[in-house]
């Protein structure tokens, strides 16, 4: 829908550079000339890091690079969580599994042993993941999740972005899974949304990917080497110095 027109529509601090997962062309223009920058300069890969970079360069915003929190982008009183995923084929998947960061119900609730009562413990990692949520909206007017797939290759990716938000936790069923995790399904169905790991405390969002993400392909440069980068420096082996 459109923005409402308001009497007192001036007082908004900030505005939305486009529209939740309604990403522009130029957007994903400087997105895709980024990546292909980092390539050229030799990454073999895509990292958390250089996404955050990328996300920030492409709107921008300003990449805060820290390891708390949700906010990894910021761009005035707006916020994004960075996340990327690799897989074989992104054009073939319609699901992902987003690193959520880590809950430790232990650390917070005093729970020692996760597995005695699973649903209280599934109750206790929502609500960590809903007070970071409420954290990151008391200094933001909004919070987005911005998801990067990337091929193997690099040169196939998907974009799309979701609202953060909390979870409603009687919605959620927790069972324990093979390997001993805890898993959390949608009440009274066979839906996976969650996964919790005893060991090391991190939180998977299994999320869908939604008709409206963009989909977009690179033409991969060749990676600049050693003795290139060397050459275009004027390198000389004055720079080194014997301490």
């Amino acid at each position: 829908m459109e923005i409402p027109r308001l009497r007192d529509s001036g007082r908004r601090k900030s505005r939305e550079p486009f529209r939740l997962n309604e990403i522009p062309d130029d957007v994903i223009i400087n997105i895709g000339s980024h990546l292909v920058y980092l390539i050229y300069t030799g990454r073999k890969d895509i990292s958390g890091d250089d996404w955050g970079d990328t996300l920030a360069l492409a709107i921008g915003g300003k990449h805060l690079a820290s390891p708390l929190g949700i906010a990894d982008v910021e761009l005035e009183k707006l916020a994004w969580s960075a996340k990327t995923v690799k897989c074989k084929n992104p054009f073939e998947i319609s699901s992902v599994r987003l690193i959520s960061g880590r809950c430790s119900p232990d650390y917070s609730y005093g729970i020692v042993n996760p597995h005695e009562d699973v649903q209280k413990t599934g109750t206790a990692v929502l609500n960590i993941w809903n007070e970071r949520i409420n954290i990151a909206q008391d200094n933001y007017a909004s919070v987005r999740t911005s998801v990067l797939i990337r091929s193997y290759d690099l040169c196939s990716y998907i974009l799309f972005e979701e609202e953060n938000h909390r979870y409603c936790t009687t919605d959620y069923e927790w069972k324990v899974n093979n390997n001993g995790n805890l898993v959390g399904y949608l009440a009274n169905t066979e839906r996976q949304i969650f996964t919790w790991q005893p060991h090391g405390s991190q939180f998977t969002i299994h999320t869908q990917i939604p008709k409206s993400a963009r989909r977009f392909k690179i033409k991969k440069p060749f990676a600049l080497n050693e003795k290139e980068v060397l050459k275009l420096l004027k390198f000389d082996p004055s720079w080194i110095s014997f301490c």
